[in-house]
C-alpha cells in the first residue's frame, strides 16, 4: 500500500515554547511524503534522497495507526521539501503533517484536521521533536493562513486567512539550532510578554506580535536582533526570530520585498524570498 502527502512551511508569529500558546504564518514552503507499507519489520527515512533519523516518522506512523486500530510491521517513508532544517522554518512540521496525511490516504482514510494536527502533535512530543506538540506550526503547514492555538489542550483558538499580496523574506543564518536540545528555562524572563504577544495575536495585531515576540526571543537566546531592525526600517511590516532560530523572518507588501532583501544581504547567511500561504481554497 501506498499513500502521498504534502504540507508547507510556517514562520512564527508568537512562539509556543513557554507559555503552551502559539501561532503562526503559512508560507509557501513545501514538503512531500510517499509512504509505502511493506511486509518486512522496520521503518526507514529517507529526506530528499538521503537517509534519515526515522524517529518522527515512526512516531506519526504509529499513532495514526492506533488512532483508527490498525498494525504496522514495516513502513518506507520518503520526503522532499525545500524548506532548510533546524532552522526554525518549521521543517518538522511540516513533514510531520505530510507524512500523516501520506498515511491516511495510504489506507484511503479521511481525518478531521484538528484530529489529524492532534495526533501529530502527540507524536512530535512522543519523539523528542517538539515540546509543546507545536500545534500551532503543523496547523499553518496544513491549513495556511494565520493559525493561533492552545498546543497543551490541542485546540485551534483562531484561523485567519491571510492578505494575498503579502510574502515573506527570510534570513537564514550559518548553524541550526534542534527543538529537543532546547534550554526552556532561557525563556522565564519573558514568558509574561510572551503571553501579552499572544494576546495581540486574538484581538488581530498580528504584525505587532510578530515583532515583540521576535525581539523577545533573540534577547532572551542571546540571538541578534539587527537583522530585524534593519528589515523594519526597509519597509517591513513584521520581523523577528522565527521558532528558537536562527532564522528571521519578515512579512511585507511586494513593493517593499526587494528593500527587506537588501537589508538581510548585509548579514551573513542566505536569503529566501517566498509567498505567504494564504490558507484560501484557491491557493494551491
Amino acid at each position: 500500500m501506498r499513500g502521498v502527502g504534502r504540507a508547507y512551511g510556517a514562520v512564527s508569529i508568537v512562539n509556543a515554547i513557554s507559555t503552551g500558546y502559539g501561532a503562526a504564518l503559512g508560507i509557501k514552503l513545501r514538503t512531500e511524503a510517499v509512504v509505502e507499507l511493506v511486509p518486512e519489520e522496520g521503518f526507514s527515512l529517507t529526506i530528499n534522497g538521503e537517509p534519515g533519523d526515522p524517529s518522527l516518522a515512526v512516531e506519526v506512523v504509529k499513532t495514526i495507526a492506533k488512532h483508527f486500530g490498525l498494525e504496522v510491521s514495516g513502513c518506507r517513508v520518503s520526503t522532499t521539501s525545500n524548506i532548510p532544517m533546524a532552522v526554525g522554518l518549521k521543517s518538522s512540521s511540516s513533514a510531520a503533517v505530510a507524512i500523516a496525511s501520506a498515511f491516511v490516504n495510504a489506507f484511503q482514510e479521511r481525518l478531521e484536521a484538528e484530529v489529524l494536527l492532534s495526533l501529530v502533535a502527540e507524536a512530535s512530543v512522543r519523539s523528542g521533536t517538539s515540546i509543546t506538540g507545536a500545534m500551532d506550526d503543523a496547523a499553518a503547514c496544513m491549513l495556511g493562513g494565520i493559525v493561533a492555538t492552545d498546543n497543551l489542550k490541542r485546540r485551534i483558538l483562531m484561523r485567519e486567512k491571510a492578505a494575498g499580496e503579502l510574502m515573506t523574506v527570510i534570513h537564514v543564518p550559518p548553524g541550526k539550532i534542534f527543538t529537543r536540545d532546547f534550554p526552556r528555562r532561557r525563556l522565564d524572563p519573558v514568558k509574561e510578554l510572551v503571553a501579552t504577544a499572544f494576546s495581540m495575536v486574538l484581538r488581530g495585531e498580528y504584525w505587532k506580535a510578530m515583532t515583540l515576540n521576535g525581539l523577545l526571543h533573540s534577547a532572551a537566546l542571546g540571538l541578534p536582533t539587527d537583522p530585524a531592525l534593519e528589515a523594519l526600517r526597509a519597509g517591513a511590516l513584521a520581523a523577528g526570530l522565527s521558532g528558537t532560530g536562527p532564522a528571521v523572518a519578515a512579512v511585507c507588501t511586494e513593493e517593499h520585498v526587494d528593500l527587506v532583501e537588501e537589508s538581510f544581504q548585509r548579514f551573513e547567511g542566505k536569503v529566501i524570498k517566498c509567498p505567504v500561504n494564504t490558507g484560501s481554497e484557491e491557493d494551491p
